[in-house]
């Protein structure tokens, strides 16, 4: 993919506001998206830990009082994966980053739910245990996040992108808790072709990588 092609023209009236948490995989697939697409943003980073989540000016921007939040010259919305597809359908190209037939869409839509779903309950819980001292099973999810990533690596042996031939949603919202799984103690050494695909994707143009915590595999 070239650079033209992550290129868009759109530009707000004043930079989106994302509330975030610096840590949040969640959050940083919303900032690597507004990154690729050159939109100007500002980073408003909670204090979670005393509870600025909740507080009621926030809840009326994320009424489940969540990370991240976007707030884009009025228009609020809550959800990564929902902040994604709005990000893309007003100021990029949804043909590029969605699909564009019944196949590639559901593809990507497959993969958005496996973000949601196998990557939330294994590398992204593993991490919230030893980043974010969560009350999680950590060795189960650990042992998801492997399982999780066998299907990868296989999936990925002779693809260079998840759900297309070109990098589309699915990476974006697969990429930040898989390339900071060793945080969590999910080693990635035995899956080359996962590694391969998370290096293509720090090498596109204007990719931006999330704060580092140690790893611990």
């Amino acid at each position: 993919m070239s650079s033209a092609d992550l290129e868009t023209n759109a530009l707000t009236d004043q930079p989106v506001k994302l509330y975030r948490n610096p840590k949040s995989g969640h959050c940083h697939r919303v900032e690597l998206m507004l990154a690729l697409l050159k939109i100007p943003y500002e980073n408003v980073d909670l204090d979670m830990a005393n509870g600025a989540h909740h507080e009621p000016d926030y809840l009326k921007i994320s009424p489940l009082g969540q990370v991240p939040a976007i707030d884009d010259n009025g228009i609020a919305l809550s959800d990564s994966n929902a902040i994604l597809v709005y990000l893309v359908e007003r100021y990029g190209d949804p043909a590029l980053w969605i699909g564009t037939d019944p196949i590639e869409k559901a593809r990507v839509q497959r993969w958005l739910s496996i973000a949601a779903g196998e990557i939330a309950a294994g590398p992204c819980a593993a991490r919230l245990v030893t980043v974010f001292d969560a009350p999680l099973d950590h060795e189960g999810a650990k042992a998801k996040a492997h399982k999780l990533f066998v299907m990868m690596d296989a999936h990925l042996d002779g693809r260079d992108w998840l759900a297309a031939d070109r990098p589309t949603l699915a990476d974006i919202a697969g990429y930040s808790y898989i390339a900071h799984a060793p945080e969590g103690g999910v080693g990635l050494a035995d899956y080359p072709h996962v590694r391969a695909w998370l290096a293509r994707l720090e090498s596109l143009p204007r990719f931006i990588g999330m704060a580092r915590s140690p790893a611990l595999a």
